[in-house]
């Protein structure tokens, strides 16, 4: 690696802590309207694509996280979705930690 050049992602270190990339994909819950889904699946046929069916439309959030250990560094995340990046009463979420 170069000069100014970035780590690769997974697994490095920001400072002396270690760090670790983290991914949340969030969805609704089962049973909760999708207004964008709907949207996007009421459009698909009129561009030919009409064996299209059950359109949901969630989000990612891609992070890094420094902590002490993968384990840490889900939890943290894990709490981050709790207070601010999923709502838990619509949105089911998962946390991926590499």
């Amino acid at each position: 690696m170069g000069a100014g050049t970035p780590p690769p992602p997974g697994v490095g270190t920001i400072g002396a802590v270690p760090s670790f990339s983290a991914r949340v994909d969030i969805t609704h819950l089962p049973g909760i309207a999708d207004p964008a889904g709907a949207t996007v699946e009421r459009a698909l046929p009129a561009l030919g694509y009409t064996n299209v069916s059950q359109v949901h439309v969630g989000k990612t959030i891609r992070l890094v996280v420094e902590a002490d250990s993968a384990q840490a560094a889900r939890t943290q995340v894990e709490e981050m979705c709790e207070r601010l990046l999923a709502n838990p009463v619509i949105e089911a979420y998962e946390v991926t930690v590499s």
